[in-house]
């Protein structure tokens, strides 16, 4: 969402709460109610209360296999027009348990809810919002409660913004609202089935222990790197914007963690949190001739065939080169399969492809004013006997590629290196 662009943009009256709750959360109608009632008891704290709400459970999942039973390729955005209605749904049943509870309640789905993306189907970007109906709602003395995960072209055709969605439309609708503007009013809240943000997968490592505070570039990383709690184009939304977040769970009370800008304090710990990425794979290049635009066209061919990249290596030797790189597993024959085209083009380079690799990662905004950091995590994998198949680092994350087998082993060593483990607050 580029700065500038919210419409309709004004103070609310009273302390604004954006909620946003999760598919699990949201899970079935038991749990939906739950989270109804937690709407209705802010609001009737006097908090002026916006719900967002990602599709039920593993519906979103449930419809993508519907539209590969009838079309094994089905049009973009044809898929965005189902997959939307999934978190509409949502919304209609999160309103009506709202008023079954004796609060009026505003349902906001597709065209109405105000958001414009940009044209790319699955994983379309906000350009901007119109808030005038959420304030309209919100005037009426209402819950108003959108769906996530969506918004329109300017042309008023239906798009996605791709895994994870719902939490950036929360944050991009706190956004719009003034949450954390210069006043410094109103939250945003992320409810979903932790009960916050944690120093490592806890289902991976039983010692992991709650964060009370983190910095948004941390969160940032971590999100990317699989943390899972919170979607990185989320986290990053709200440190543009300045959107404190407080992630929390929906279906019990607790402090949770609060996601906020940097802080001096923060600075004293030089890894906050681990992460593991799994079902790496990792394609090299090697011979490739080495001229002005040859990596460009070969990575132009990978991002035309849909695929991130990870970590990129290379190395010179005279007018060839050699480069390597890191993708998700699944993608490997999708990424070969587009550059060879382009290596038989340039004139040579030999495809070599190597399977079952995970990633284990640092990230702390300490690294910044603490030295020794890497070579601590490098040596208690080695004490651990895990080999390190490659290194990659950036100002606040030092990242290893590690065998898969070794991959959970090698979290709980690095986590316990930097004196991560802790009874859980």
């Amino acid at each position: 969402m580029a700065a500038g662009s919210v419409e309709g943009r004004e103070t609310v009256t009273g302390p604004l709460l954006v909620q946003k709750y999760g598919g699990t959360s949201v899970g079935d109608t038991t749990r939906l109610a739950r989270c109804a009632a937690r709407a209705v008891d802010a609001h009737r704290r006097g908090h002026e209360v916006v719900v967002v709400v990602s599709a039920m459970g593993r519906r979103t999942d449930e419809l993508l296999g519907l539209a590969r039973d009838v079309n094994q390729d089905p049009p973009r955005d044809h898929l965005d027009l189902l997959l939307a209605t999934g978190e509409q749904a949502s919304a209609a049943l999160m309103a009506m348990a709202i008023e079954a509870m004796g609060v009026a309640a505003v349902p906001l789905a597709g065209p109405r809810l105000g958001i414009i993306t940009e044209g790319v189907h699955g994983n379309a970007r906000i350009r901007s919002i119109d808030v005038n109906r959420v304030h309209e709602g919100l005037r009426r003395g209402a819950i108003v409660v959108c769906a996530g995960f969506q918004g329109v072209t300017a042309e008023g055709a239906v798009t996605t913004l791709g895994r994870g969605g719902s939490d950036t439309t929360a944050v991009a609708i706190a956004a719009a609202l003034g949450v954390g503007g210069a006043a410094g009013s109103g939250a945003c809240e992320i409810l979903t089935d932790v009960d916050g943000v944690f120093t490592a997968d806890p289902r991976l490592v039983p010692s992991a222990r709650r964060i009370e505070r983190i910095a948004c570039e941390a969160m940032i990383e971590l999100a990317s790197l699989g943390a899972g709690v919170l979607h990185p184009r989320a986290a990053m939304c709200a440190q543009l914007y300045g959107v404190p977040l407080h992630v929390r769970h929906s279906q019990h009370e607790g402090p949770g963690t609060l996601v906020v800008r940097e802080e001096p304090a923060m600075e004293h710990e030089a890894v906050i949190g681990c992460a593991l990425t799994r079902d790496l794979g990792r394609l090299g290049v090697r011979g490739m001739p080495n001229r002005p635009g040859a990596q460009a066209r070969l990575f132009e061919a990978i991002a035309a065939a849909g695929v991130l990249v990870d970590d990129i290596i290379q190395n010179e030797s005279g007018v060839l080169a050699d480069v390597a790189f890191t993708v998700d597993g699944a993608s490997l024959d999708r990424v070969e399969a587009a550059v060879r085209p382009i290596l038989s083009d340039l004139g040579g380079g030999v495809v070599e492809r190597e399977t079952d690799l995970a990633k284990v990662s640092v990230v702390g905004t300490g690294m910044r004013s603490h030295t020794g950091v890497a070579s601590r995590m490098f040596a208690a994998l080695g004490e651990a006997g895990i080999v390190i198949r490659n290194i990659t680092t950036s100002e606040i994350k030092i990242s290893c590629l590690v065998p898969a087998d070794r991959g959970e082993e090698a979290l709980n060593v690095v986590h316990e290196a930097f004196g991560l483990s802790g009874s859980r607050a």
